[in-house]
């Protein structure tokens, strides 16, 4: 098949045009802007009954969630928020985030999910960047956010929550979040964007250099790509769906707002390990969850205490660093059906997707698994995928050989970089995102990826700059020269290695090292390997880091 790219320019008008334009304008009747937030009204109404959200001893029908997100609205908007407003929400997987991500765009604000594992000065520069006018937090993560509310000027309403399946904390703001939804009306409406290209939400991702740049998503992405998820993962009405990804992480991948339209059931967790999945699968009859291959590694390599036996088959999407096939094998012989997704925070997060053909069933599990772990073929939603020479931006030969960049065209691709027009324009130039990951094509139009341009190291779901621990390294007065590649680890995925020249005499040992970049960075974004000696150069004194990839994978 060849690739004929569709025109950038518009069309001219013409006189059959035209006939179909008079009089045929959009009206309340015919038209109404694209939102997830729709999803919820239909469920509500639909299936008031159906159970929504089980956490702990915690269960809610899906109006009483929807009452709980038009309280949310309501009292946002009694304080004075409202479109345009940024608010932000530090918590794991729990009721309250699941919740934010109706009530705070109901309110016409942005929701700005927060990684919970960021440190203090990152958490700072995002709620400074993103001028949040108030933080939802969980009350775990008061010391962290105590110290980040320290570092900036600007006046922030915190609201607590206080979990009761939570290990409790201090609280910071003068609000706890139940008090606050009792201020607000249960049954205020939930209104729809004028313009489905509104902000819906800001997922901050890490940079290769400096701070982490602020995606910007419109609530016609968030709702399509909700219902490519259902439509790609072959969703039914009624799933069961486990919180193992975090909500935090592209907004759940959408699915907080897939769950709405299937009127599913959301089995929240504040933390993932081996015995809490297989428990929720076999108490609750868990039919989907998401997760990175760290998460299929726990359940490959879990205890024996730690399993529970089941008799239906599990769904599993994957994404990440691209699972290896001996992965998804084990998984599938363990009763997991696997899907194999990739995506960027900038794409709303899952965009592309292994559809798994029919035929594939006859080939040996070792050859099905490995076609399994290609990334695949564009999301429903996606209007077009292509590896292109990032050089002259024409395709590269379908014989999955020549290498290219993974380039994305749609309806689920960010509106830009929040603040940042030069990064804006530099992501969607020649009318395409560009990912940074390279990659081929199969002759059957599925891509493949090889390597990622931009040097980024995706540990346990999380994207890592090696830039920025790079600078880190710098700051230590005994080190010359330091560079960071990835490490593949069968737990993680990849975890960063630190290649590291020493002044002369210098006695610092790894240790020492590691310790350094945990008291300048979040603790998974230190490195967990260090291999001391000279760093080999080109000619003109650039690192190859080709070279320090082959070191790292023989270590």
């Amino acid at each position: 098949m060849g690739y004929d790219p569709p025109p950038l320019r518009t069309p001219s008008p013409s006189p059959m045009n035209d006939i179909f334009d008079r009089d045929l304008g959009q009206n309340p009747a015919n038209y109404a802007p694209l939102s997830p937030l729709s999803l919820l009204r239909r469920v509500e109404r639909v299936y008031p009954d159906q159970l929504a959200v089980i956490h702990g001893s915690i269960r809610r029908t899906w109006a009483e969630t929807a009452a709980r997100c038009r309280r949310l609205a309501a009292a946002l908007a009694a304080q004075g928020i409202g479109k345009g407003d940024t608010v932000a929400v530090m918590a794991p997987n729990i009721p309250e985030i699941l919740e934010a991500h109706y009530g705070i765009p109901m309110a016409g604000a942005i929701l700005n999910a927060l990684n919970i594992r960021l440190d203090a000065a990152t958490l700072a520069f995002i709620l400074d960047h993103g001028e949040a006018k108030a933080l939802i937090t969980d009350t775990e993560f008061a010391p962290v956010i105590r110290e980040a509310l320290s570092q900036i000027s600007r006046e922030i309403l915190v609201i607590d929550i206080e979990d009761p399946e939570g290990p409790g904390g201090q609280r910071l703001g003068g609000i706890s979040y139940e008090d606050f939804l009792a201020k607000g009306d249960p049954h205020s409406p939930i209104a729809l964007p004028q313009n489905e290209w509104d902000a819906i939400s800001l997922n901050y991702t890490s940079g290769t250099t400096g701070n982490p740049k602020g995606v910007v998503y419109h609530h016609r992405g968030a709702y399509l790509n909700a219902m490519s998820n259902i439509i790609g993962w072959d969703m039914a009405h009624h799933p069961v769906y486990l919180w193992t990804l975090p909500m935090f992480h592209c907004n759940g991948w959408c699915f907080p707002w897939s769950l709405a339209a299937v009127a599913g059931t959301s089995v929240c967790q504040r933390s993932v390990s081996a015995s809490a999945i297989f428990d929720a699968i076999a108490d609750h009859e868990v039919t989907h969850f998401c997760g990175a291959p760290i998460v299929l590694n726990l359940l490959i390599n879990a205890s024996d205490d730690a399993k529970r036996a089941f008799s239906h088959t599990v769904k599993v999407m994957t994404a990440a660093a691209p699972p290896p096939p001996s992965v998804l094998a084990a998984m599938e012989q363990s009763g997991f059906a696997m899907t194999h997704v990739y995506g960027l925070t900038e794409t709303y997060g899952p965009a592309v997707i292994c559809s798994w053909k029919p035929q594939w069933n006859d080939l040996p599990a070792e050859e099905q698994a490995t076609t399994k772990s290609r990334q695949g073929v564009p999301y429903h939603a996606l209007e077009d995928l292509q590896i292109l020479n990032p050089d002259n931006m024409e395709p590269v030969a379908p014989d999955a050989a020549e290498m290219g960049e993974a380039m994305f065209r749609g309806n689920i691709v960010m509106k830009g970089y929040l603040k940042n027009p030069k990064a804006t324009e530099e992501a969607f130039a020649g009318g395409w995102f560009h990912s940074g990951d390279l990659g081929v094509m199969h002759p059957d139009e599925y891509i493949q990826l090889k390597d990622r341009s931009k040097d980024i190291i995706i540990s346990g779901g999380e994207n890592i700059s090696s830039i920025e621990i790079e600078d880190v390294l710098y700051r230590h007065p005994e080190i010359l020269e330091a560079a960071v590649v990835a490490k593949s680890d069968e737990h993680w995925g990849e975890t960063p290695c630190a290649f590291v020249h020493l002044r002369e005499g210098s006695t610092t040992s790894a240790q020492d090292i590691i310790d350094h970049c945990r008291g300048h960075l979040a603790n998974f974004k230190a490195p967990k390997t260090v291999i001391f000696g000279e760093l080999p150069k080109t000619s003109t004194g650039k690192i190859q880091k080709f070279k320090l990839r082959e070191k790292a994978a023989a270590s």
